[in-house]
């Protein structure tokens, strides 16, 4: 009996050593799993972090891209009606010109455009009273328009056409001309206020 009852308590003290052994085993690979998870979870909350400045990082630059266009688009805005208002100005001095300095414009406007067609018989195009007043002085514009030019040009009137002001000087086949109507001369105009214009807001 004695025997037995060693045998049984060497048996229970094994299995306590073992059942120690095993708890120990246990707890230590217990803490493992929780020091890694708390590693990836840091891992984790960086990248949770880094993510989040990434996201703000591109916020800011589209609220500054954002607030970029925005200007330009101001200053656009600007610039058209700085250009509306300048066109304006310039159409209403034309439409209540006096007709002694308007007979002057035109001189210019049709010496400027006989030279660059570079022909000696040319036809006039305008709105009605621009050509009503053209006949009463045309003697006297072909002269001014001759000496200034230092050849003999004939100029012939032609049909009426829709414009504030200004003419077109055509050759006599009509196949070329050149346009110096006020709207014409204004079109132009426009493409060298927009670029001072640009100029002054864009630098």
């Amino acid at each position: 009996m004695e025997g037995a009852r060693l045998i049984i308590e060497e048996i229970n003290k094994e299995a306590e050593q073992k059942i120690k052994y095993i708890l120990e085993e246990a707890e230590q690979k217990a803490e493992e799993i929780k020091q890694e998870a708390e590693k990836k979870a840091r891992i984790k909350a960086d990248w949770i972090v880094r993510k989040a400045q990434t996201q703000a990082e591109l916020e800011k630059q589209r609220i500054i891209a954002n607030a970029k266009l925005e200007v330009r688009r101001r200053k656009l805005t600007l610039q058209e009606e700085l250009i509306n208002e300048v066109i304006g100005t310039i159409k209403d001095r034309l439409l209540s010109i006096p007709e002694a300095e308007y007979m002057e414009v035109l001189k210019d406007l049709i010496t400027n455009g006989i030279q660059e067609l570079g022909e000696e018989k040319v036809v006039l195009s305008s709105n009605g009273e621009t050509l009503s007043l053209l006949k009463a002085h045309l003697k006297e514009m072909e002269k001014s328009v001759n000496e200034k030019l230092g050849k003999d040009v004939v100029i012939s009137l032609g049909e009426p056409i829709e414009t504030i002001g200004g003419v077109i000087v055509q050759n006599l086949e009509k196949t070329i001309r050149i346009d110096n109507t006020f709207e014409a001369r204004m079109e132009r105009l426009q493409s060298d206020l927009r670029a001072k214009i640009a100029k002054i807001l864009f630098g």
